[in-house]
Parts: structure tokens; sequence; C-alpha cells
């Protein structure tokens, strides 16, 4: 029976043998999990830190170390209150509030858009047989090696005023610079090389017959990802989300270039770059505004991190 597709058969190895049985015994061993703990905690101090600080006074913070809150107890909540709704003590005009919410409209699209684009195109390039599919997959391979800051400027200048080649315009002004539509789109660009190499190393090592028992039972290639791929790749697809989360939450140089100095679209990165003034002063609202921009992202990790876990190990072992 024939299939609607020729199907590409990528070879599945598992690592086996003493050396990974050596390796997996070293990272169990007691030292192995001494150490582990002892650099969680070093990794855990300075955000425990950034924690206490938040709640001292101004005045505490600027005299004296976070830990000597412990001798000392003196700590206060109208940090939060300024930084959240109030604007007089720090300059602007609000508090992070509404800068909280462009950079929840900015990232969950900056990580769908990446991510459903990456997920189609290794499914694609993995198990559809074209013309050029392996020139295709190394080519994007390669755009991993362009620097973001060398395409800043160039999609900035299409963004705003298109793309010409002496009178003859190849793209027309789009006029999106300064809208979530250019924050979207770049954070979306940046994303996809790393995305498809990824997606592609793990989608590429589903089982063929799983692959070729939809196809010839009738399905498209559409309904093989949609019920089979999709299903399967969700360790690799929630790691990579998480990744592409956090860059795009942390993200504050293209969130400066593309959102145009206009408040109503930039993150909450840029507000607090701008809380930190000329002479970098009011060190508890700034320590208030840093825990809060983490809230969420720790919040994301914790909640997928059983899917990280299971995307990392992903074809590490047979079964």
């Amino acid at each position: 029976m024939s299939t609607p597709a020729e199907v590409v058969s990528p070879i599945k190895t598992a690592p086996t043998g003493p050396a990974v049985k050596a390796v997996r015994r070293s990272f169990s061993s007691p030292i192995a999990t001494v150490l582990v703990l002892v650099l969680t905690v070093l990794w855990t101090v300075p955000t425990f830190g950034l924690f206490v600080a938040s709640f001292r006074p101004g005045g505490a913070s600027a005299t004296s170390g976070w830990w000597t809150a412990f001798a000392h107890p003196h700590l206060t909540v109208s940090n939060y209150d300024t930084v959240l709704f109030q604007s007089a003590n720090f300059g602007g005009s609000s508090g992070i509030m509404p800068f909280l919410v462009n950079s929840l409209a900015i990232t969950i699209p900056g990580t769908l858009f990446p991510l459903t684009i990456a997920a189609m195109a290794a499914y694609v390039l993995a198990w559809v047989k074209f013309r050029g599919s392996d020139a295709l997959f190394f080519f994007i391979f390669a755009l991993q090696v362009v620097p973001l800051q060398l395409a800043l400027v160039p999609l900035l200048q299409l963004f705003s005023g298109g793309a010409h080649i002496g009178t003859v315009a190849l793209v027309p002004a789009l006029n999106v610079s300064g809208t979530y539509v250019s924050l979207w789109t770049a954070h979306t660009m940046f994303a996809l090389p790393l995305a498809v190499y990824l997606l592609h190393n793990f989608i590429a090592q589903l089982p063929r017959d799983l692959i070729e028992a939809g196809l010839v039972d009738g399905a498209n290639h559409f309904r093989v990802f949609r019920t089979i791929v999709l299903p399967l790749a969700t360790p690799a697809l929630a790691a990579f989300a998480i990744f592409q989360f956090l860059w795009v939450w942390n993200d504050l140089l293209v969130g400066l270039t593309f959102a145009g100095g206009t408040p109503q679209v930039e993150p909450l990165t840029v507000r607090l770059s701008q809380m930190v003034g000329s002479f970098g002063g009011r060190w508890e609202l700034l320590t208030a505004g840093a825990f809060v921009s983490i809230v969420i992202p720790l919040a994301v990790f914790f909640s997928l991190q059983r899917y990280f876990v299971r995307g990392l190990l992903a074809g590490s072992v047979k079964g």
C-alpha cells in the first residue's frame, strides 16, 4: 500500500556498555550527592538574600548586608506596594504591574509560536523525505552561529521601513515597530534554529513502526504528527518551552530594541533597568522588583520540571 510520502528511517542508537554504567554509578555515589547538595545551597543563597533584602527598609539596605536582618529584624512589605502600584518614589508613570502584564503578553506567544513551528518543521525534516531536506536541516542548524546582536538593526529596519533595493520595494513597510508583533516575531526568529535542531533530534528517534503504522492505516502526516508524535514528544517540547520561556522573560536587549520606547509594550526587564536610575539608588525597591520578576519563571519551571527531567533522559536507555 502506498503512503502519502516516503518515510525516512533514522538510525536509533542508545548508549550501552560498561562506560555508561560507570558514569551512572559515579553520579549516584554519596560523594556526588553531597556535591550536588553543596552546589544547590550555594546556588540558592543569592536568591534567598534577594528575598530577604526585598523586605528591608531603604536605610538598612544601604548601610548593611542582608544577613544582618537575622540579628536586627526590621522588615516591611511597603517595598512591594511601592514597586507594584506606586510610581512617585522611583520615577516613571506607574508601578511595574502593567509591565508585568506586558512581559506575560510577550513571553507566552514568544514561547508558543517557535515551539509550534519548530515541532512541525522537525517532524517534516525527520520523517518526510523530499529533495534538499538534509541541506535545509544543515542550513537551519548553521543559523545558530548568527549572533543575535548582528540581526537586531536589519530586523528593526525591516519592521519599520521594509526592505528595498534601490527604488524597488522587496518588502513593504510593516510599521510594526513598537508593537507586540515585532517582539513576537523577533523572539520566534531567534529561537527557531535551536528549537528545530533539538526537536528534530528527539523526533527522529521515535520508533519507525509507529509512524509507518499510522500512514498505512490512512492517516495523513498532520494526523500522525498530532496523534502520535506530539504525545510522545511532550518531554522534549516541555524542556524547550522552559528554556524559551526563561530566555524571553529575562530578555532586555530585544525588548529595548523593538519596543521602541513604548510603555504599552515594554517588558518588565526594561522597567527594572529604568528603576536603577543614574545613581543606582533605592536598592530596596530594586530587590523587590527583581524578586517579583523571578516568581513567574520559578512557577513555570516547577510546574514543568517532571517533563524537563524526562526530556533530558529521553533516548538515554532503550525501551
